[in-house]
């Protein structure tokens, strides 16, 4: 960097800091300047000579040297010099506003500083606005004092300072290089300002007509989803036994599976919902052979199993102690991998059974599949994936002399068997061929395994496995969304008292009790207090509960990192302060009750957001704050589903939930006094319910006008 850089660069950070003078001395905040007319003339004439001085160095620096760099450099010193171009808005997509900073600071980084590695970091600025003058949490129709946070920062500055020590545009400081930077950044429609702050963090505040555009759209077109390259994206969750009760065990692979699926079809991508339900092993010949001796006529008339449980364990009980039951149930595996027609009705009879109840627990989850294909439907795929394998020299005898047959995934990882010594083909082949075929029949481009964690392993050898004979082309991602296990009050895993483990359908029926016992207390607390509670019909008061009660369950586990084992607790999840779905329903049955007084039910909030200044200039800081929260949607949407991690919705929600008392709290609404409803406030309010909705269903938790 030659003196004119230097200079030029000098500069801009003596400008820049005159500009925050001047700001703290406008703004009331300047406590160690005189606030006469006299001092903000003089700074006002410092800073004028500053700029151009600052403009002539630039224009000398970019005339008199031809090079990429020394354009930038007048790039930096001209914000509006770097060229960016804005993306158009699309009908049907939303702007996710962290991509588009990234986007402007990039740009910024590569003007003022050609010869840096990195990219732009951007964070949400999650400081709260300071209080100002009334601001402590009454409602209120005067303008707080206080004035907005910034809605989000860059913190390049200080990695850049480390970055550039040494070379040629090294700085005396961070801070140095935050100002540097700021200069630089395009001319854009999205930031109002830039302030460096600190130790070199740039504070973004983001342009209040940026904000109302956006909010204009979200009520005249929908919540959108931003922008994504579309893909075809097989998702497999839930995948119960056939035969046997869903348990707690599947409650997380069904309800996170459900949500990833929400998340990718709400953004565009195509996707198959398949259940690979166990329908296929040893376990069916007893179950066969058991069909057969108590229902003889099977053939003729729906044998009338009412509890699949309960014959299951009959059928296993003779299996254990009756040899002769066990020989024929043997026989009846081998008829069935044959396909011989009564055999293959009798499995049939009881898969259907094993459907009808699961189905029961997918419509209270709100669970929908697409697909059902089960291990029975690969059998075929298997042998042909061993003819395969074997053809092209990957599968390997059993060194210790066994008819087993193996296939080496490589690195430190045990070998697949894929078949075994009796013939027989091993789950592992199985999951090999399932794989392949939504590779190469379905054309999935993204497969995605919603299993739990203790299977880690075994889908790390099996993905391993499939790279190493070149099954998964480049271009398909693979992953395995792994999570905790369910725990009891005992830190143990849930479990019945009698220590058997928890049906499905029994968790959720005690979750609908305690959800009607929730809702008669709070009715009773009501009127002992002399408050008249919303007026339900029987069926608003059924739909109510069950809202709570599958609601409340399903947001507990979503909540949680999904990583991490979680305690189950009825208690926790009815919590109406805390994290949970009864305290996100109120904060929207409380949106819908000032929607509907008789002020503001005739109000059209898409028609009025046209023409309604939604902040205007001193509102409340909590309004700027709220109206910035919407628009953080489809970057909390982008990011779920790129970790495919649901908490990140939940996250959102319960602090949008949290953002709607407060704005309640601080800004009033309906000023009866005086016979005024503030537009502004209302339509906030009206959007806040529009993205709440689609969070909800996003997450799949029901939602009700009244509690």
């Amino acid at each position: 960097m030659d003196a004119a850089e230097r200079r030029a660069a000098e500069l801009a950070v003596q400008a820049q800091q005159l500009q925050q003078q001047l700001g703290d001395l406008t703004s009331g905040e300047g406590a160690t300047y005189e606030t006469s007319n006299n001092s903000l003339a003089k700074l006002r004439e410092t800073n004028s000579k500053l700029k151009y001085q600052l403009a002539t160095l630039a224009r000398a620096v970019g005339n008199g040297n031809d090079s990429g760099g020394s354009a930038q450099i007048a790039g930096a010193a001209h914000g509006h010099d770097v060229k960016f171009t804005m993306p158009a808005e699309v009908d049907g997509q939303s702007i996710d506003v962290v991509k588009l900073l990234e986007s402007l600071f990039s740009s910024a980084i590569s003007a003022a500083f050609p010869t840096a590695v990195t990219t732009a970091m951007i964070t949400r600025n999650t400081a709260k606005p300071p209080k100002g003058k009334g601001g402590k949490g009454k409602a209120e129709v005067a303008n707080s004092t206080a004035p907005a946070a910034p809605a989000y920062q860059c913190t390049n500055a200080m990695a850049l300072y480390k970055q550039l020590k040494g070379t040629a545009h090294e700085m005396k400081s961070p801070r140095d290089i935050a100002v540097v930077l700021i200069a630089a950044v395009p001319a854009n429609p999205v930031i109002d300002r830039c302030e460096a702050g600190g130790p070199g963090f740039i504070n973004i505040f983001v342009n209040k007509t940026f904000v109302t555009g956006q909010i204009q759209r979200l009520l005249t077109q929908g919540v959108f989803p931003p922008p994504v390259d579309k893909m075809h994206v097989t998702v497999d969750f839930s995948s119960p036994n056939i035969a046997k009760v869903m348990h707690v065990g599947h409650l997380r692979s069904t309800i996170i599976g459900e949500c990833i699926c929400r998340m990718l079809e709400f953004a565009g991508h195509t996707v198959d919902r398949v259940n690979h339900i166990g329908d296929w092993g040893t376990q069916f010949g007893m179950l066969i052979a058991h069909l057969k001796d108590k229902f003889p006529n099977y053939l003729d008339e729906a044998p009338p199993i009412h509890d699949l449980q309960a014959f299951y364990k009959e059928s296993k009980a003779r299996f254990d102690k009756d040899e002769e039951f066990k020989a024929r149930a043997k026989l009846q595996v081998v008829s069935l991998q044959e396909f011989q027609p009564d055999v293959t009705k009798a499995w049939q009879l009881i898969c259907d059974v094993s459907r009808k109840e699961f189905q029961d627990v997918y419509t209270r989850l709100d669970v929908t599949h697409t697909h059902e294909l089960g291990e029975s439907f690969y059998q075929s795929r298997m042998l042909q994936l061993f003819d395969d394998l074997s053809s092209q020299g990957h599968i390997e005898n059993d060194p210790e002399g066994t008819a087993c047959k193996y296939l080496f995934p490589g690195g430190n990882l045990n070998p697949l068997v894929i078949r075994k010594s009796d013939g027989a083909f091993g789950y592992q082949a199985s999951d090999l061929a399932t794989l392949r075929y939504r590779i190469n029949e379905t054309q999935s481009k993204w497969i995605i395994y919603v299993v739990d964690s203790g299977q880690s392993l075994h889908f790390e050898q099996i993905f391993a496995a499939a790279r190493k004979v070149n099954m998964v082309p480049s271009d398909v991602r693979i992953d395995h969304v792994a999570f905790g296990v369910v725990l009891g009050p005992d830190h143990k895993r849930f479990k019945t008292r009698s220590g058997e483990t928890v049906a499905l359908k029994s968790l959720l029926d005690e979750g609908l009790q305690r959800a009607q016992q929730f809702r008669a207390n709070k009715l009773k607390d009501r009127a002992d207090r002399g408050q008249v509670a919303p007026t339900l019909s029987p069926e608003e008061a059924a739909k109510a509960d069950e809202a709570i009660a599958y609601s409340c369950i399903k947001y507990a586990d979503l909540s949680q990192t999904r990583i991490k084992d979680y305690v189950f607790s009825y208690d926790e999840m009815l919590n109406e302060k805390g994290n949970t779905a009864v305290y996100l329903i109120n904060a929207y049955a409380r949106i819908q009750q000032v929607l509907q007084q008789k002020e503001t039910k005739d109000i059209d909030v898409a028609k009025e957001v046209l023409t309604t200044e939604l902040l205007p200039e001193g509102c409340h800081a909590k309004q700027i704050r709220f109206a910035e929260l919407l628009l953080r949607f489809p970057t909390v949407l982008n990011t779920a589903i790129d970790v495919l991690m649901p908490n990140h919705v939940c996250a959102f929600l319960y602090e949008l939930a949290g953002n709607v008392h407060e704005f309640y709290e601080a800004c009033q609404i309906i000023d009866r006094k005086k016979g005024i409803v503030h537009k502004d406030r209302l339509i906030l309010f009206a959007a806040g319910a529009k993205v709440m909705e689609k969070c909800f269903d996003l997450v799949g938790l029901r939602f009700v006008d009244k509690m």
